[in-house]
C-alpha cells in the first residue's frame, strides 16, 4: 500500500520540478539578452544600394563617347558635315499614280499622272507629268509637264515653286510660273494646291485631294477630286473667269504588292459657268463620264 502511495506523490510532484527548470532558464536568457543591447549602426556605413550619397568611395570616370561627326582625331570639328546622317542622304522615287485606260462616251483614251522626285528630307526636284491620249482620234489632247523645287517647311507639307509648260494639240502651247503646296492635311487627306501665272499673264490655280479608305490591308478604296479656279476670261482656250470645271472620281484598288495595284473605277468631268457656256458655244462637250482600268505602281 505504501509502495503505491510513493508511485502516485512522485508523478504528482516531478512536472512542477520540470516546468520551474523551464522558466528559469528562459529566465535567464531573457536577462543576457537585456545586457548586450544590439548595437546601432550609421547609415553611411550601411551602404545601401538605393543610397547613392552615401557610397564611401568616387565612380571611376569613363571613357568619354567619341562624336564621330564633331571629334576627329585631326582636331575638334575638322570633319563636321563629313560624316553623312541619315536626314542628308540623297534619295528618289518615281510614282505611277495613275496610269489607266478610259471608256468614255464613244471614245477611248489612255491617262497618265506620273511623277519622280530626287533629293532629301528637306530638299527635293519633282518632275510631275499628266495627260490624256485619245486612242480613238489618234491624237494628244493635252499634256503638262513641271519641274519644281520643293522645300519641307513641316512634318506633313512642302512648299513648291517652279515651271510647268502645257502641249495642247489644237492651240498654242503655254507655259507658267507655279507656287503652291502638297502634303498630308488632318484625317489623312493627301492634298496638292498649286497657283500659276501664265506668260500672258493670266492666273489660275489647282486644289486635288485624295483619301485612302482601307477596306483591307490590301484593298483600298479611294476618291478623288479636282478643281480649277481661273481669275480672268480666256477665250482662245475657252476658259472662263471663276469655277471653270472640277472631276470627281471613285478607285478600288488591290495592292498585289506595295509596289503595285491594279485598279478600277468610274471618273466624271463636268465644265462650270461661264467654260460651260464657252465649251457649249464651240460644241464642245461640258461632262464626261468614264470607266476606268489601270495600274498603280512605284519604285
Amino acid at each position: 500500500m505504501k509502495k503505491y502511495f510513493l508511485l502516485t506523490a512522485v508523478a504528482f510532484v516531478l512536472p512542477f520540478e520540470v516546468q520551474a527548470q523551464m522558466d528559469h532558464s528562459m529566465h535567464q536568457g531573457h536577462s543576457m539578452t537585456q545586457e548586450e543591447p544590439e548595437k546601432f549602426v550609421e547609415p553611411k556605413e550601411r551602404n545601401m544600394p538605393a543610397d547613392y550619397h552615401n557610397v564611401e568611395t568616387d565612380p571611376k570616370i569613363g571613357k568619354p563617347i567619341v562624336k564621330v561627326a564633331k571629334d576627329g582625331q585631326e582636331g575638334a570639328q575638322k570633319n563636321f558635315g563629313v560624316q553623312q546622317v541619315h536626314d542628308d542622304q540623297i534619295f528618289y522615287q518615281v510614282i505611277g499614280d495613275r496610269i489607266e485606260h478610259r471608256s468614255q462616251q464613244g471614245d477611248n483614251a489612255i491617262l497618265y499622272d506620273t511623277q519622280a522626285w530626287l533629293g532629301n528630307d528637306y530638299n527635293k526636284v519633282w518632275l510631275k507629268a499628266e495627260g490624256e491620249y485619245n486612242t480613238s482620234k489618234d491624237q494628244h489632247e493635252q499634256t503638262s509637264f513641271e519641274a519644281l523645287y520643293s522645300r519641307n517647311i513641316s512634318s506633313f507639307w512642302d512648299l513648291q515653286a517652279g515651271l510647268r509648260h502645257d502641249f495642247i494639240s489644237e492651240a498654242d502651247d503655254r507655259d507658267f510660273a507655279a507656287l503652291g503646296v502638297q502634303g498630308l492635311a488632318p484625317y489623312w487627306f493627301e492634298v496638292e494646291a498649286t497657283s500659276y501665272v501664265s506668260d500672258e499673264g493670266d492666273i489660275s490655280a489647282v486644289l486635288e485631294a485624295e483619301y485612302d479608305l482601307l477596306l483591307s490591308q490590301r484593298l483600298i478604296l479611294q476618291p478623288r477630286f479636282e478643281t480649277e479656279v481661273a481669275i480672268q476670261d480666256v477665250d482662245e482656250y475657252n476658259i472662263g473667269s471663276g469655277i471653270t470645271g472640277f472631276e470627281t472620281g471613285l478607285r478600288l484598288r488591290y495592292e498585289v504588292s506595295r509596289k503595285f495595284a491594279p485598279y478600277v473605277g468610274v471618273s466624271w468631268e463636268q465644265a462650270t459657268f461661264e467654260t460651260k457656256d464657252m465649251l457649249e458655244a464651240d460644241g464642245e462637250q461640258t461632262n464626261n463620264t468614264a470607266f476606268v482600268i489601270g495600274i498603280k505602281s512605284w519604285f
